[in-house]
């Protein structure tokens, strides 16, 4: 059985759908009570079942799935990266996650976490090393803080333990997120109601729409994970493209599918300056160093395919 936490999320909807189509046995844990929106991501889906945080750790501590587990992917985290009580943050994102790299460590069970890119604070290089890495906000102040537990326990360990930095990652399944889905839903919604699309004025030294990010597709990052659940190989990774695009990129990318549409750009967000990435493009080297022999996903091609989902919906 494969454990999936937060999978009913965003990325983990679309990993539970490419471990069924592979026949998978996947438990899915998710707070559906708090979050009734995710439930329509997994609907209908055959799944062991689905249960809360607190639920699910109670069980692993009677043993309920002793020598049941073979994988962990745990996805499970506040992503809100504006979230204000860092002590909720430390909780969910930090203290959840020990409690099950510790019991994935004693059962010799394989686990794969969700890292973040934000890790890299406001700096330009981004490769999986300290040096680079710095917090901006609470929530990349928790994934920090998990990475170099891990990385302090890496020597003691002896299953497989796989930290995944996602940069911008998009695609079908996000719109529980809200306003923290990704900048191409945004866009999606803006076209159809307005027939326009917003964008910040310059800021940070880039000119009107010039911000740059590292946007990857969601299918990419379950590439990944898939590939590391059939090689037996541990680290931190960078999960993106290693190619950053501007946001107007993004926008005339949205505007060449609907045929349609033009850019405004609006004032940028009074005191979001310094909690904010005003470039991000990960440095690949580790990842394929390590064998990965994947390819992503250009980003006008992964667009196109968003947004036909979208259209289907």
């Amino acid at each position: 059985m494969i454990i999936v936490t937060g999978g009913a999320g965003f990325i983990g909807t679309n990993l539970v759908r490419a471990l069924l189509e592979l026949n998978k046995k996947v438990l899915v844990v998710e707070e559906l009570d708090k979050y009734v929106s995710k439930f329509e991501n997994i609907k209908n889906l055959e799944i062991v079942d689905c249960l809360g945080h607190d639920v699910f750790l109670k069980e692993l501590a009677n043993e309920k799935f002793k020598n049941k587990i073979e994988h962990i992917f745990h996805l499970g985290a506040c992503s809100k990266t504006t979230e204000p009580d860092r002590e909720y943050i430390m909780d969910v994102n930090l203290r959840y996650s020990k409690e099950l790299l510790k019991y994935a460590a004693n059962n010799d069970i394989d686990m794969v976490y969700a890292s973040s890119a934000s890790v890299y604070g406001d700096g330009k290089v981004f490769k999986e090393n300290s040096i680079n890495e710095s917090s901006l906000n609470h929530y990349s102040e928790s994934k920090l803080l998990f990475d170099n537990f891990v990385r302090e326990n890496f020597v003691k360990i002896n299953s497989q333990v796989v930290g995944m930095r996602y940069f911008n990652v998009y695609g079908p399944y996000e719109q529980h997120k809200e306003v923290m889905s990704s900048v191409i839903f945004h866009f999606y919604n803006q076209f159809k109601k307005h027939g326009m699309l917003k964008l910040f004025k310059g800021s940070h030294g880039y000119g009107n729409g010039e911000q740059r990010r590292d946007f990857v597709y969601v299918k990419d990052t379950i590439d990944v994970k898939m590939w590391f659940m059939n090689n037996n190989i541990s680290g931190i990774f960078n999960v993106a493209t290693g190619i950053s695009r501007s946001f107007n990129d993004v926008a005339n990318s949205v505007i060449k599918f609907f045929n349609s549409g033009y850019i405004e750009y609006i004032d940028f967000p009074a005191g979001l300056e310094k909690q904010y990435q005003a470039f991000t493009e990960a440095d690949m080297t580790n990842l394929k160093n390590n064998g990965y022999p994947g390819k992503p996903t250009e980003l006008e091609n992964g667009v196109e395919s968003y947004l036909s989902f979208l259209d289907k919906s």
